[in-house]
C-alpha cells in the first residue's frame, strides 16, 4: 500500500513515467516484429518455391546479396537427365516501374507460367499468363494504391496487374512477376537466367543428381538441395540486418532502464524523510530497499501492459502509412520483452536503492 501511495502522490509525473517505459517496450517490439517480418518476408520466395535443387553461377551461394548470371540453354541439358522431372529457368533483376509518373524499384521475376519460379501465394486474382501481363506485392500495391486491372508500365511497356501475391515484400524491396520471355527482352540478352529449379522424380536422389551434374559440368554451376540453401539465403539475411536492429534494441532497453532509475532516485530524494522515519522505528536497511525495488517493479509491469495495449493500433498505423513495413511480433518475443523488463526494472531498482544507506535518522527532525 506503501508503494501505491507513493507512486500516486505525483499522478502527471506517474503518467508521463508509464508512457515513457511503455514507448520503450513499444520500440523494442517493433524492432524484433520488424526483424522477424524482414527475416521472413525476405526468405519467403525461396521457402515456397517447390525446389528439390537450385542451380546457381559458380561460386554463388544465395540470391539475397548474390549475382548468378546463367545461359537458359543449359536446361536442355539437365533434362537429359531421367531422374530430373522439370528443370525451370527464373531471371531476377532491379527494375524500375512507373505508377500514375510515379517510379519504384521492384525485384523484378521472370518464370515460366505455371511451372516453379512465380508467386508464393496469389491473394487476389491469379498469375501471369501472357507477356502483358504482371503480378506486384500486395503491400508495393497498397503503397502505390495499385488494384487488379490497372496498368503498370516497366521500361516503355505497359502491362496490367492480373495479380496481388504475399510472401514476396523484402523489405526494402518486393517482387514482381512477369513472364521469363518479357523479362529477356527487357534486357536485350534472350536465353539469360539468374538460376534454375530442378525438381526431381525421387528427391532422395539429390545429392546423387548434384554429383553427376558437378561432374557433367565442372566449375559452371553451384548446386543447392532446397533447405541447406534456404539456409543459406537466411544468414545472408540476418548477417546484414541482425546488428541494427540489435543496436537499436539494446538502446531501447538502456533508455528503460535510465527513465526507471532516475524517478525512482527522485522519488527517494521526496521522501527521505519517510525513509528516515521508518529507519528510526527499527525499519532494517533491507526492507527499505525492497521497498524500492518493488516500486521500480509496479512501475515496469504497468508500463508494459500499456505497451502490449497500445502495440497492436501503433503496428496498425504504421502498416497503413508504410504498407511494405511488416512487423510480425510473436508470443516468444512478448515473453522475452516481458523476462527482460523484470530484469531491467530490479536493476534498476537496485541501483537506485543504494541511496537509502545514504539516509540518516538525523534527518527526521530536518
Amino acid at each position: 500500500m506503501y508503494v501505491l501511495r507513493v507512486l500516486t502522490t505525483h499522478p502527471v509525473r506517474l503518467l508521463l513515467t508509464l508512457a515513457g517505459i511503455a514507448l520503450c517496450v513499444v520500440l523494442i517490439l517493433f524492432i524484433l516484429g520488424v526483424y522477424n517480418g524482414v527475416a521472413t518476408g525476405s526468405v519467403e520466395y525461396v521457402r515456397q518455391t517447390p525446389a528439390d535443387i537450385w542451380v546457381l553461377q559458380a561460386n554463388t551461394k544465395n540470391i539475397m546479396r548474390g549475382t548468378s548470371v546463367l545461359p537458359e540453354e543449359y536446361c536442355t541439358e539437365l533434362r537429359r537427365d531421367t531422374r530430373i522431372a522439370s528443370v525451370t529457368a527464373v531471371l531476377l533483376f532491379l527494375a524500375s516501374i512507373e505508377v500514375d509518373n510515379h517510379e519504384a524499384t521492384v525485384l523484378l521475376t521472370g518464370y515460366v507460367p505455371g511451372a516453379a519460379g512465380g508467386p508464393p501465394r496469389i491473394t487476389s486474382g491469379r498469375e501471369v499468363r501472357g507477356d502483358g501481363e504482371i503480378v506486384l506485392d500486395r503491400a508495393f500495391a497498397a503503397k502505390y494504391g495499385v488494384s487488379v486491372g490497372r496498368r503498370v508500365r516497366i521500361h516503355g511497356d505497359s502491362l496490367t496487374v492480373v495479380g496481388l501475391s504475399s510472401g514476396t515484400n523484402a523489405f526494402v524491396t518486393q517482387y514482381a512477376f512477369v513472364t521469363l520471355p518479357f523479362e529477356q527482352s527487357i534486357v536485350a540478352l534472350p536465353g539469360l537466367a539468374s538460376f534454375f529449379i530442378i525438381k526431381l522424380r525421387n528427391r532422395s536422389e539429390a545429392d546423387a543428381v548434384m554429383r553427376d551434374i558437378e561432374r557433367e559440368f565442372p566449375n559452371r554451376f553451384s548446386l543447392h538441395a532446397h533447405e541447406p540453401f534456404l539456409d543459406n539465403n537466411i544468414r545472408e539475411v540476418e548477417a546484414g540486418i541482425l546488428p541494427l536492429f540489435f543496436a537499436i534494441a539494446l538502446i531501447g532497453g538502456v533508455v528503460l532502464a535510465i527513465i526507471l532509475s532516475l524517478i525512482l532516485s527522485v522519488n527517494i530524494l521526496e521522501r527521505r524523510r519517510d525513509f528516515a522515519i521508518m529507519t528510526l522505528i527499527g525499519s532494517p536497511t533491507g526492507y527499505l530497499r525492497r521497498v524500492v525495488v518493488v516500486q521500480a517493479f509496479v512501475i515496469a509491469v504497468a508500463a508494459e501492459c500499456f505497451g502490449l495495449l497500445a502495440l497492436k493500433p501503433l503496428l496498425l498505423l504504421i502498416e497503413t502509412i508504410s504498407p511494405e513495413v511488416s512487423a510480425m511480433v510473436t508470443l516468444g518475443h512478448i515473453v522475452m520483452i516481458s523476462i527482460a523488463v523484470i530484469v531491467i526494472s530490479t536493476l534498476s531498482g537496485l541501483l537506485a536503492s543504494r541511496r537509502v544507506r545514504r539516509i540518516s535518522t538525523s534527518e527526521v527532525f530536518a
